[in-house]
């Protein structure tokens, strides 16, 4: 790995031991590859994927859009799917990624769709609804 791969990594971990997800509040968990990006809802208490879309569902595959006009559709298609179970929080988890371009795309999407977002600052967890624009 080269050391942007490595940072990414530390950075995930970091993130990660900062915040979890459980059935009532699962973690919205981005990966962003060149040409895709995929979104799960992650129940760790039980360690199962409650639900998932990304770029390469046939729906989104179809539209002629830029990357993160597609990421705004994954957005928009995950949070679907959570107001399907009964879903309305999630704690974003960026996975190391910048706040930026096709991973913001992908959270103002999950946020147009309806979900609201659980804030961890630091330590203390704060149930902030949190929404920018």
């Amino acid at each position: 790995m080269n050391n942007k791969s490595n940072a990414r990594v530390k950075i995930k971990y970091r993130i990660r031991r900062k915040i979890s997800g459980a059935a009532t509040k699962p973690r919205l968990s981005v990966f962003r590859s060149n040409s895709d990006i995929y979104a799960q809802l992650i129940d760790d208490n039980n360690g199962v994927t409650l639900a998932s879309a990304s770029s390469r569902q046939k729906d989104i595959q179809a539209q002629k859009a830029t990357k993160k006009k597609k990421g705004k559709m994954v957005g928009a298609a995950i949070a679907t799917k959570a107001k399907e179970l009964g879903i309305t929080t999630v704690v974003f988890d960026r996975g190391g990624y910048i706040y930026h371009g096709r991973v913001k795309a992908v959270a103002e999407g999950a946020r147009e769709g309806g979900l609201d977002f659980y804030l961890y600052i630091s330590n203390k967890k704060i149930d902030v609804k949190f929404n920018c624009k």
